[in-house]
């Protein structure tokens, strides 16, 4: 019955928001559990943070659940505008909790499946591919401020391995012919990102703290 009433032209955005409303509020829990890591205890915890952000996507997917069953499935495109940006906050985190668990990056299919939504459009409810560059390119903001951060909790050896990440990344997004105005304006900001995260890298070689991250990072492996 519900997704009948839903279905009234009148009561279909309505609907929608009010799940839209609860999804950003569910983002911005796990945003600020996974920001804690940018605190100088937060590196010790980071699988702790992860493990708790996990389970806030257990509300995401029911949220989005719910999200289908307001609108026709063929219409998607109709109302993409109203969840297009909060899900393409929810890649950013899933793919943030993804970095921060392996150092990888997420493929475009397993944030669809923490999502608990389709990656291919055929199927319903999907993640379209240009909300997944974005989450992305969020995520590229992200490991440059946790670049700045790491030096100053006295961890020399992440900034080159977010320097390393952020510049295959970058070398990606070239091959890319993105005709999107809102992401190629992102993707410029992307440029930023690798400056930033080259600035930090080049701060720690001028002041030797390099080479004692490389001996760490030896010494680790």
């Amino acid at each position: 019955a519900g997704r009948g009433a839903s279905l009234d032209g009148a009561l279909c955005p309505q609907e929608i928001r009010k799940v839209v409303q609860a999804l950003e509020q569910t983002a911005r829990e796990i945003l600020t559990l996974l920001q804690g890591v940018h605190q100088g205890a937060g590196f010790q915890d980071i699988p702790k943070k992860c493990q708790k952000a996990r389970e806030h996507f257990g509300t995401v997917r029911t949220q989005l659940e719910s999200l289908k069953t307001k609108f026709p499935a063929d219409q998607y495109y109709r109302f993409h505008e109203h969840w297009r940006f909060v899900l393409q906050r929810l890649v950013f985190l899933a793919a943030f909790v993804v970095y921060l668990e392996s150092e990888t990056l997420v493929t475009r299919e397993a944030v669809a499946e923490i999502l608990g939504i389709e990656a291919d459009r055929e199927r319903g409810f999907h993640l379209d591919i240009e909300d997944y560059l974005s989450g992305v390119l969020i995520l590229a903001s992200e490991l440059a401020r946790l670049a700045v951060n790491s030096v100053t909790a006295g961890d020399y050896s992440r900034p080159l391995r977010i320097s390393t990440f952020i510049n295959e990344l970058d070398s990606g997004f070239r091959l890319l012919n993105l005709k999107n105005d809102s992401l190629r304006k992102r993707y410029d900001g992307l440029k930023y990102d690798v400056k930033k995260i080259e600035e930090v890298v080049y701060d720690l070689s001028i002041r030797g703290l390099n080479k004692e991250a490389a001996v760490g990072a030896g010494g680790e492996k």
